[in-house]
């Protein structure tokens, strides 16, 4: 019998961060991942929003038990650019908020993530960022030995057959925090890319909204409503049938690899560039001859990925 994977979140909800990590409460409720804490970081909204947003979803999927850090409140060196015009001034539009009961520990996530992997038995641990990279990338550059405890690294971020969605050339995540991102491309930690080339395929439709709003539980509905706020934006910029559900893939990939198809290559991202700026350079033909440190992921069975959403939501409250 194979072990329960054991995941650490690292994310900046969000309306998708949401989905993402109700997606793993619903998987835990099922046996299939053992969510061991959430740390936060700022991306979407600034952290004192994604903290609290991260608490609130706890308690909604009566999860007070998950241990949730707050982290960086600013990228490595950029000023922080946040996304509100999309997920709303809280990070959470859509659906009605309340002071969390689930409490905010006192210790800072990098300093979570640098003791915990420290402890941890050799590749036992998937990190699992759905935000700007800049916590793991702190953590991994204090203590670089903590790599031997990383299984993976499930990054969503990164774009490459696909336009960018802050930028021409660039996704929000990887935008946000370059610097982050090369540093933890370059870390010689086993890693996973799931960028917008997967992400755009994994659409919300009417009939996927409907499914979620029509299970017999709270978070069913309200991740409906959560979902319907935020692929607003997402039809109405890029013209898809739906919002892509980002982050969602991200946990998807932890648990059920099989779903997915990609390709082993050597990305790096540009943090220079004032026209390219944080744009993921993806060596897909190999042409540069460099060691591959990265899987590229560009394919996904969307209808079995939202099947395992919506029956892992179905577990909530």
């Amino acid at each position: 019998m194979t072990s329960i994977p054991k995941m650490i979140i690292d994310t900046d909800p969000g309306q998708d961060d949401a989905a993402a990590i109700l997606f793993a409460f619903g998987l835990q409720n099922q046996k299939l991942v053992d969510i061991i804490a959430l740390t936060c970081v700022a991306g979407n909204v600034p952290l004192h929003y994604t903290t609290k947003n991260a608490r609130i979803i706890c308690d909604w999927a009566d999860k007070q038990n998950i241990p949730v850090f707050a982290g960086a409140n600013k990228p490595l060196i950029k000023t922080l650019v946040t996304a509100e015009e999309v997920h709303g001034k809280t990070g959470l539009d859509g659906v009605p908020l309340h002071e969390p009961q689930t409490p905010l520990q006192t210790e800072h996530a990098v300093s979570f993530l640098i003791e915990t992997l420290k402890k941890a038995q050799p590749n036992s641990i998937t990190l699992c960022p759905v935000g700007p990279l800049t916590n793991i990338a702190q953590a991994l550059s204090m203590a670089p030995e903590c790599i031997q405890a990383i299984k993976e690294i499930v990054i969503m971020g990164g774009t490459f057959f696909e336009v960018g969605n802050i930028t021409p050339s660039a996704d929000f995540n990887f935008f946000v925090d370059p610097h982050a991102a090369k540093i933890v491309l370059q870390s010689g930690a086993p890693i996973t890319i799931i960028p917008l080339d997967v992400t755009h395929k994994a659409c919300l439709s009417i009939k996927r909204v409907q499914a979620l709003r029509d299970l017999p539980n709270q978070n069913g509905t309200r991740l409906a409503d959560i979902l319907q706020s935020y692929e607003r934006f997402d039809t109405q910029k890029f013209g898809l049938e739906g919002g892509p559900l980002h982050d969602p893939c991200a946990v998807a990939y932890a648990v059920f690899p099989e779903l997915f198809k990609g390709k082993e290559v050597f990305v790096d991202v540009e943090t220079c560039s004032e026209l390219t700026q944080g744009a993921s350079v993806v060596d897909w033909w190999h042409v540069w001859g460099k060691p591959k440190n990265a899987f590229w992921v560009n394919e996904i069975d969307d209808e079995q990925f939202f099947s395992y959403l919506t029956r892992a939501i179905a577990t909530l409250p």
